[in-house]
């Protein structure tokens, strides 16, 4: 069978796509919340004659398996959204609940063009008679950076060889290595509770300890390695003013290029937690929630993906679809917009070519996922498709509108078809898998273990 037919047979699958993009983005759901996620993807799969697995210590997660013997193919899909991100697909900021979740990552996306490449995939292999297995994995709780972490703890990756991973974005890009390893932590600060008008000597405020962390944290960043990110959100507990807090948390994100750099900024972070709690004379607890790591440099396998984006015909768009797109990017701040263009050499609202093999390292990506942790127990690729104007980052209003549009859906189905033939290639090609396989064996960390 020939690439064309790859593209063909999406081609015929791009209702059910599209369908999926939709279903998930009007019903979406938190972090650990995936019932009707997770629901409506197996029972998809299901129908369209995969097994499903499920492990019970890793809710709304899953396996849709077909086929038989090696190489095993992990397709990897998302569908949970993010808080107050609730919105209409409208070019104006317009909630649906106040409030409300809503997809500003575009995972209705990335979920849908997953199920489809792997039912494609599954119908290419079943015509051919070709030996292998391929796997849809429904992988939750990603925006809290933690659910393929669980997955891999409890096993759920075991037997697979290879996997296969997208993100909707402002660009079609091939990606070497991307992402930034991450740690996920909470500061809980206990103290002693007073009038803060009459009696202020008798109490010792949480609140302080917790707001003296973030100062000392804020004297840090001029002290880390270089790439390193730190973001915090706090919580006063509700006390009112007047009321000296006997209790106050933090949470925090180390974002580092390594896992070991993380680890040693999250240590750091640490001691200014414990010296803000000696000047208050209050108490903290230190609870580590999760961890991902770094995605994994893997060159032969992002040079397979690359071939495959080029050998695609790019996305069209209507002039209805440009000036939607327009509208949005009107939103966004005008040098945003114009740096975006500048980078890729492009005029329009959508960019609608493929990004020069070694764009990536010019404007690298440098967000965290939990995807990293799959690149360091097999190979794995990633690109990303045009889901919506260049200028808009992911987690805005405005990458949640264009994820209910066609702007989103027609990325979806282009990335389905990049899916299900550079999977293809990898099952029918044994020198590629080779060459995947060995750069990998070349790179990986033996004494790596999930952060849990």
């Amino acid at each position: 069978m020939s690439k064309q037919d790859i593209f063909k047979t999406v081609d015929e699958l791009k209702d059910l796509c599209v369908d999926a993009c939709r279903k998930i983005w009007e019903n979406p759901e938190l972090s650990g919340e995936e019932n009707f996620g997770s629901e409506y993807y197996s029972e998809l799969l299901r129908k369209e004659g995969f097994r499903l697995v499920v492990n019970e210590h890793v809710p709304h997660a899953f396996i849709a398996e077909w086929g038989s013997g090696h190489p095993v193919l992990a397709i990897l899909g998302e569908y949970d959204a993010l808080p107050g991100f609730s919105q209409k697909a409208s070019c104006v900021r317009e909630e649906v609940t106040e409030g409300g979740a809503g997809h500003a990552c575009g995972h209705n996306l990335l979920g849908a063009a997953a199920a489809t490449g792997a039912i494609a995939l599954k119908r290419v292999l079943e015509a051919d008679g070709l030996e292998g297995t391929v796997r849809f994995y429904g992988c939750p709780e990603e925006e809290t950076l933690c659910g393929k972490v669980k997955m891999i703890h409890y096993n759920m990756f075991d037997g697979c060889d290879f996997a296969f991973s997208w993100h909707p974005m402002s660009v079609n890009m091939a990606f070497d290595t991307s992402y930034l390893a991450n740690a996920s932590f909470k500061f809980y600060y206990t103290g002693l509770s007073s009038h803060a008008g009459f009696a202020p000597q008798n109490g010792r405020s949480a609140l302080d300890a917790m707001e003296l962390t973030n100062v000392g944290v804020q004297y840090l960043r001029e002290h880390v390695i270089d790439g390193t990110r730190i973001h915090y959100t706090t919580d006063s507990c509700g006390y009112a003013p007047n009321i000296v807090h006997p209790d106050a948390k933090s949470w925090y994100y180390v974002r580092a290029p390594h896992m070991s750099d993380v680890k040693e900024t999250m240590e750091r972070v640490k001691k200014c937690a414990q010296g803000a709690a000696i000047m208050t004379e209050t108490q903290v607890r230190f609870e580590l929630l999760s961890g991902c790591s770094e995605m994994l440099i893997n060159n032969a396998f992002a040079d397979l993906t690359y071939k495959n984006l080029v050998e695609m015909e790019p996305i069209s768009y209507t002039a209805e679809e440009r000036e939607f797109a327009r509208k949005i990017q009107d939103t966004v701040a005008m040098e945003t917009c114009a740096r975006e263009r500048r980078a890729y050499n492009c005029d329009g609202p959508m960019f609608e070519t493929i990004a020069l093999r070694d764009q990536w390292t010019r404007t690298p990506m440098k967000a965290s996922t939990d995807s990293g942790d799959v690149s360091m127990i097999m190979p794995m690729n990633l690109f990303t498709a045009a889901a919506w104007p260049l200028g808009v980052a992911p987690h805005t209003w405005q990458a949640a509108a264009c994820a209910g549009t066609s702007l989103g859906e027609k990325a979806a189905v282009w990335a389905a078809k990049a899916l299900a033939a550079t999977a293809y290639d990898v099952l029918t090609m044994p020198e590629e898998r080779e060459k995947i396989k060995a750069e990998f064996e070349s790179r990986r960390d033996d004494k790596y273990i999930p952060m849990i």
